[in-house]
Formats: structure tokens, sequence, C-alpha cells
């Protein structure tokens, strides 16, 4: 059940403090529990975080020409809907790789 609880937090963090929290976790799973599928998931929640961050800061610019605009809803429901669903796979022990980022660290 533990592992569970730490997963959910990775997933719901994006709403509250979505660099801090993965980033600990990261760590309580690398030297005190040593789980690789813990890690793994705190990685990619991160990598996802950082991934939206930066297409929110490029839509936010690129809203002087007006294609911002969309792109901004876009990423923000991408940014809202994507940790909504991990948290439901996590609820029923589901396994859930982030979209695009969960290909770059497995």
């Amino acid at each position: 059940m533990e592992k569970t609880g730490l997963k959910i937090l990775v997933h719901a963090s994006a709403f509250f403090a979505p660099f801090l929290v993965p980033v600990i976790v990261f760590f309580v799973a690398m030297f005190v529990t040593d789980d690789h599928e813990l890690k793994k998931l705190s990685i990619q929640a991160l990598l996802f975080q950082l991934l939206m961050g930066a297409l929110i800061f490029v839509s936010s610019m690129l809203t002087v020409v007006l294609i911002g605009f969309p792109l901004l809803v876009v990423f923000g429901a991408i940014g809202i809907i994507v940790p909504i669903i991990a948290i439901i796979k996590a609820l029923n022990n589901e396994p859930y790789n982030y979209p695009v980022v969960g290909s770059w660290y497995q």
C-alpha cells in the first residue's frame, strides 16, 4: 500500500509541487526502498512536468502571433488530464508510462 500512496503522490504533485515531490520520491526510492518502478515513475513525472512547462512557456511567447492561444489551451489541458489518468491508474495498481517521456526513461 505504501508504494501505491507514493505513486499517487507523485502523480498528484503536478497540481501543487510538480518538481519538488518527484525529486524527493526519487531519492526515497533510491536510498530507502530501492524500488526501480518508483524511481522510473518519479523521473517520468519530473520529465513530463519539465516538458509541459517548456511547451506552455513557448506557447505563451507565441501568443504574440496568435497561434499561442490554442496551444496554451491544448498543453494546459494535457497538463491537467494526464496526471488525473495517472492517478486513476495508480489507484487501480496498473502500470503507467507518461506520454512522450515514458519512452525516454524506462
